[in-house]
């Protein structure tokens, strides 16, 4: 009979181990995730930022060697990502390309311009810069014409500035949620050990002395969790990276380093704290109110 509940009491104890373990990793995961999402959101911003190309269109009579001073001074320029000299023939083709047919034989002749295309920094792509920059290339007395969206670079930044907003605010309540989610369980947990704790008190155990080993069973508890979590996100970042190469998630490891030493840390904080909080709960409470 004895034996049977000393069984009974061992797979409710692992039951709630589990549970405790379980609750961190999927909580520290999907907390990881958005982390991942976090860090990584200028990057991506960034990376929509300099796909957007301004024109520059050359005057039909524009010497080789002016087309040549323009391109060092746009490679010496700091708002300057990329450029790239583009003939009216090449235009020509790609052109024809994209419509399906040849309009220079259905015309007669190529009314396009030779031009270069110059892709900016991320950090100058907002509709003051870009004005700015298109206003000095337009000086240039060989410059016929300097067109960019002016659209598309508004609605970048401003869908830039919002996501980034709305991102802020979701991590912030999912933070919350995740740190009342792990106190939750540990709570549960502890709940089913408070005669334990009661008692241990009753005898004259100090309260440190009766905490010491619930925080530290419940920290381990923590690291085995985060430990999981870090695994699942480490398949996401690996199977995203794999199949996504443009978001390049492995260029910057020192992202992923400080991703993965937060939730490691935050698993072992949250569990410290509630762990910490819980058990003096029912250290201060009465006996009587230990049915309650």
């Amino acid at each position: 009979m004895a034996n049977s509940f000393e069984k009974y009491q061992r797979r409710k104890l692992i039951s709630s181990y589990f549970s405790v373990v379980l609750s961190i990793a999927l909580v520290l995961f999907l907390l990881g995730i958005l982390g991942l999402l976090v860090l990584n959101t200028k990057k991506m911003a960034d990376r929509s930022k300099e796909q957007i190309t301004i024109s520059v269109f050359l005057k039909e009579n524009t010497k080789e060697i002016e087309v040549e001073q323009l391109q060092k001074t746009l490679a010496m320029s700091e708002y300057t990502k990329s450029s790239t000299y583009v003939s009216k023939e090449e235009a020509a083709k790609q052109h024809s390309e994209e419509i399906g047919e040849d309009f220079v034989d259905y015309l007669g002749y190529n009314p396009l311009k030779n031009s270069i295309d110059v892709k900016l920094n991320a950090d100058f792509v907002t509709a003051e810069k870009v004005e700015e920059i298109a206003a000095t290339l337009s000086e240039k007395s060989f410059v016929d014409e300097v067109s960019y969206d002016r659209v598309l670079v508004s609605m970048v930044a401003k869908s830039v500035e919002q996501i980034g907003f709305w991102i802020l605010v979701a991590s912030t309540i999912f933070t919350f949620i995740a740190v009342l989610l792990i106190n939750s369980s540990i709570r549960l947990s502890i709940y089913s050990k408070r005669f334990i704790i009661k008692t241990m008190q009753m005898v004259g155990a100090t309260k440190t002395f009766i905490r010491k080993p619930f925080i530290w069973q419940n920290i381990k508890l923590g690291m085995i969790g985060a430990t999981i979590a870090l695994l699942a996100i480490g398949g996401v970042v690996y199977y995203v990276n794999t199949n996504f190469e443009d978001l390049g998630l492995l260029e910057e490891p020192y992202i992923l380093i400080t991703l993965f030493v937060g939730v490691f840390l935050l698993g072992i904080l949250i569990s410290f704290i509630s762990t910490y909080f819980a058990t003096q709960r029912f250290l201060n409470l009465r006996t009587d109110e230990l049915y309650y």
